[in-house]
């Protein structure tokens, strides 16, 4: 064990290093690193990987698990930042129907390989059959939660660090986790507010397995049950936790829009 302390900083830094290494190589171009936001606003991509990288790289010391969660989530989300670009189906209910017709979208890539990774996360973070599943719901689904809010600047990695502080009281490696995903966002929220910078579908999933982790890692089964019962609502009501954070009063750099 590191300590809370130590993890939320040194996510942070790690966070911040990645970002600045990135945004100097650029690897494949800058044009590959921009994208148009919501207001037509061109941003850099950085803090996605970047994100996923101080989160991952911090959980893996706390436990392993955990870092895998976080690190295939960013995968699926990188995947789906790339091959879904244009794509204007949200919502898993738009992927599985398509995939009914025969399509085999990048969300429904990314919504197997999360779940996926969550189910072989939580049964490694839990001892009990009942708990093992329990935990990967709750990890895959807070990777979709996260990026049902990533709809405006900084919803995404203001509603992680919104309800990864108080996961920060809790002893343990429950504790250490949800400092690591803290310091992680709060390293790229500045910047994403300011519209500088988007973490994409990397960035939000991988930083939505860190916290579900964390939850995981500090809750029995009560608990669980709790977050499983409070993600899979947001799945199923996706489009209105979208229209709230998308209502949220949030504009650049954090003041009133």
């Amino acid at each position: 064990m590191i300590g809370r302390p130590v993890s939320l900083a040194l996510a942070a830094v790690l966070t911040r290093a990645a970002v600045s290494a990135l945004r100097a190589g650029a690897p494949g171009g800058r044009d590959r690193w921009e994208r148009k936001n919501y207001a037509g606003r061109t941003v850099e991509l950085y803090a996605g990987p970047a994100s996923a990288v101080g989160a991952a790289l911090v959980a893996a010391r706390v436990h392993p698990a955990a870092a895998l969660a976080v690190a295939a989530a960013g995968v699926c989300g990188a995947y789906d930042d790339v091959a879904g670009a244009g794509d204007p189906r949200r919502g898993f209910r738009a992927h599985l129907r398509a995939l009914r017709e025969g399509e085999v979208t990048s969300g429904a890539v990314k919504l197997f390989g999360v779940s996926a990774a969550g189910l072989v996360a939580g049964a490694f973070l839990k001892e009990r059959v009942v708990d093992k599943v329990l935990a990967g719901v709750v990890i895959a689904g807070a990777a979709h939660f996260v990026n049902l809010v990533d709809v405006r600047p900084g919803r995404a990695a203001g509603s992680v660090v919104a309800f990864g502080v108080p996961g920060m009281l809790r002893e343990g490696p429950g504790g250490e986790l949800a400092a690591a995903v803290v310091g992680a966002a709060a390293a790229v929220l500045p910047e994403d507010l300011g519209e500088r910078t988007m973490i994409g579908d990397m960035g939000a999933h991988a930083l939505g397995a860190a916290l579900g982790a964390a939850v995981v890692a500090g809750n029995g089964r009560a608990g669980l049950v709790a977050h499983a019962v409070a993600v899979v609502a947001a799945a199923v009501y996706g489009d209105r936790v979208s229209a709230v954070a998308r209502s949220l009063p949030l504009g650049p750099v954090g003041l009133p829009e």
